[in-house]
């Protein structure tokens, strides 16, 4: 399963470098995000693979709140992930 990076987990005033939200074309409610709550995510930047975990539901349509390892780039946003 694909899905897309929509932005960084964003604050009024700040934002946290190594938490994305993320969108699937395929979940359109909170109910299907919350199913896939604990899967893995992987972002390929060309040298290494970044990888994270789905932590929960991002708002009621759907987007999901993904925790990654280290800080993500800020050429990701738009880039598609793999969700396994």
């Amino acid at each position: 399963m694909e899905g897309k990076i929509s932005n960084y987990r964003m604050a009024r005033h700040h934002f946290t470098g190594n938490q994305m939200v993320v969108v699937v074309d395929s979940v359109d409610t909170k109910e299907k995000a919350e199913k896939l709550v604990g899967k893995k995510v992987t972002f390929n930047t060309g040298k290494k693979d970044i990888t994270g975990k789905i932590t929960k539901a991002h708002g009621n349509k759907g987007a999901l709140k993904v925790h990654f390892e280290t800080g993500m780039p800020g050429q990701a946003i738009g880039q598609s992930v793999k969700i396994e």
